[in-house]
């Protein structure tokens, strides 16, 4: 049966995310992705779990590089203290630029760096927990001294899960090799792109698997077209198309293009920013290539559609929550739809 979370507008602030996770809850979805973009993840994440009582609630994802692994495990202990075990921690690297310029902090190969932040977290968990001597030692992270005074002490719940953003095959092979789960980028979550490229990376990192490490989850990020009716799924679609094509003027999203033979169409858009021909980006985004990303019916017909696609796929899907509460009665019936699977 697919798991199915609840995607936080990236924009949505400190003042809002309360109500936001209860809605969401009350709706029936069984967990919350927070992002980490315009406000700060933790504090999301810690406003929707006081907001809730049921209700999972992931960063999806955390940039990790600009915070250290200490900061970030006793954030994450005190999430999972306080909920009851409901949070989950995902990690992503973002991209160089960002972490140099935007953050001033220091920029690490991404899954070199991100296996020994997963390293750091585990080992400080584990003194947390036991109180045993704290000795990481990496290229990259070195932690050796915890005072008891600073030790928070063992919780009654479980180390908080950890998760990774993973796009490359590198970071896909990390997610097999040492992660609890995954999140998919928006455009790589069609079925064949995850049948044909991401399952296999990770199956393949899992043969680095340490013995006992129970298999990582994937959780897919899924564009939805849904509305009450069709001129509302039409309106949807047109705007999805529109971050789309967006999206894939970017260079490192091609491979998902590539793996359709469409890479002549990424190579346009990145032209057409070049040229800021914002507007006419979204008409050379077809309806054959925008339905390979996107799931599009009536609230009725959505559960359906998207059981076809990725139940047996994947373990959890992430999809939107529409904007306006007005046809909340039909989007929880659509999601008891998806859970009596």
């Amino acid at each position: 049966m697919l798991e199915v979370f609840a995607n936080t507008p990236e924009n949505m602030g400190p003042e809002a995310i309360g109500a936001f996770a209860k809605r969401v809850e009350t709706l029936g979805y069984q967990g919350l992705n927070v992002p980490d973009a315009v406000h700060d993840g933790l504090l999301l994440a810690c406003l929707a779990l006081a907001a809730t009582t049921r209700l999972k609630v992931a960063t999806s994802v955390l940039v990790a590089f600009p915070r250290s692994p200490m900061n970030v495990a006793l954030a994450a202990w005190d999430l999972q203290r306080m909920s009851g075990g409901r949070f989950e921690l995902g990690l992503g690297t973002q991209i160089k630029q960002n972490i140099e310029d935007r953050y001033s902090a220091r920029w690490l190969p991404p899954a070199a760096g991100m296996r020994e932040y997963i390293g750091s977290l585990r080992a400080i968990f584990h003194t947390f927990r036991t109180g045993a001597p704290l000795n990481y030692v990496g290229e990259h992270y070195r932690f050796t001294r915890m005072q008891p005074f600073f030790n928070p002490g063992p919780i009654d719940a479980p180390d908080a899960p950890l998760a990774l953003g993973a796009v490359g095959p590198k970071m896909l092979a990390l997610v097999g090799e040492c992660a609890d789960g995954m999140h998919t980028h928006p455009s790589n979550t069609s079925p064949r792109y995850l049948r044909e490229a991401i399952l296999p990376a990770v199956a393949e990192g899992a043969r680095k698997r340490a013995p006992g490490l129970p298999k990582p989850f994937i959780a897919a990020n899924v564009l939805v077209a849904m509305g009450a009716d069709d001129a509302s799924v039409a309106q949807e679609r047109e705007r999805f198309r529109g971050m789309l094509a967006f999206l894939f003027s970017t260079p490192a999203y091609w491979p998902s293009l590539e793996l359709f033979g469409w890479r002549e169409l990424g190579e346009t858009l990145l032209q057409m920013t070049r040229e800021k021909r914002w507007k006419d980006m979204s008409a050379v985004f077809e309806d054959r290539m925008l339905d390979e990303y996107l799931v599009s019916g009536r609230f009725g017909d959505v559960a359906d559609a998207l059981r076809q696609r990725y139940e047996g796929l994947v373990d959890r899907i992430a999809i939107p929550v529409p904007d306006s509460p007005a046809h909340d009665t039909l989007v929880a019936a659509m999601l008891a739809q998806l859970r009596r699977g």
